[in-house]
């Protein structure tokens, strides 16, 4: 199997991943060239050694853009570098234990705003006030005007503010969350865009160049066919 060796690291590596440094585009270049002066035009590199300066590349250009880079494009990087997909961490850190009082707001917000809690404190009331009045006659434990019934109503719209607040401040939160993991699903898509672009690009200049090898070369071939017909006539 043939080989050659980068010009980068020395490595050898198999020949098909071989990559001119006439087809990287000039931001590449000059990033490869900072630190390894000596990389020139004629230079050669594997295809491994180039995605690795595009991710240089990609890292800068987010630090340009963005400034510091914050923990959602680290891990957009960190994704890309590895070549893994990102939504399977983030199902992995909607998975995460939750806390006892993020349980308690998540179960009072989805019981509370359904029609089983209606029907229910509806039956309760039907219910408390048949008790009283039909069945011990208004003489029982809460007679009309419901006076413990009125009470127990109040705590549980005292309590109901707190507990609105509470959903609310949890729905925030994942929507926060949900905005989040948006914004590095939608990061890493445009990332990889440009990475695709610059991989098509340098299959096309290869591929250009390709085909000026083998134009030369008929040229070449023509030119000693039309000598040898020339010396053939003299």
């Amino acid at each position: 199997m043939k080989t050659f060796r980068s010009d980068i690291s020395n490595e050898e590596f198999q020949i098909a991943d071989k990559v001119s440094a006439k087809t990287i585009r000039h931001s590449i270049l000059n990033l490869i060239q900072k630190e390894h002066p000596l990389f020139s035009h004629d230079s050669h590199l594997s295809i491994s050694e180039l995605n690795l300066f595009r991710k240089k590349h990609i890292s800068e250009y987010l630090s340009k853009e963005l400034g510091k880079l914050t923990d959602p494009e680290k891990k957009v990087l960190t994704s890309i570098t590895e070549n893994t997909t990102l939504s399977d961490k983030i199902d992995g850190e909607d998975q995460q234990i939750l806390t006892f009082g993020q349980k308690i707001a998540d179960k009072v917000a989805s019981f509370g705003g359904s029609w089983t809690f209606i029907i229910s404190f509806g039956i309760f009331i039907s219910l408390w006030i048949s008790l009283n009045i039909f069945w011990l006659v208004n003489k029982g434990f809460d007679p009309y005007p419901f006076i413990l019934l009125n009470l127990i109503l109040s705590c549980l719209a005292a309590l109901q503010a707190p507990v609105i607040m509470m959903s609310q401040n949890r729905q925030e939160e994942k929507d926060r969350e949900r905005a989040k993991n948006d914004y590095m699903i939608n990061l890493k898509s445009e990332l990889e865009i440009r990475t695709l672009h610059e991989k098509i690009d340098h299959f096309v200049m290869d591929q250009q160049q390709e085909l000026l090898d083998i134009q030369k070369t008929q040229i070449e071939m023509l030119t000693d066919i039309l000598k040898h017909v020339e010396k053939s006539g003299q």
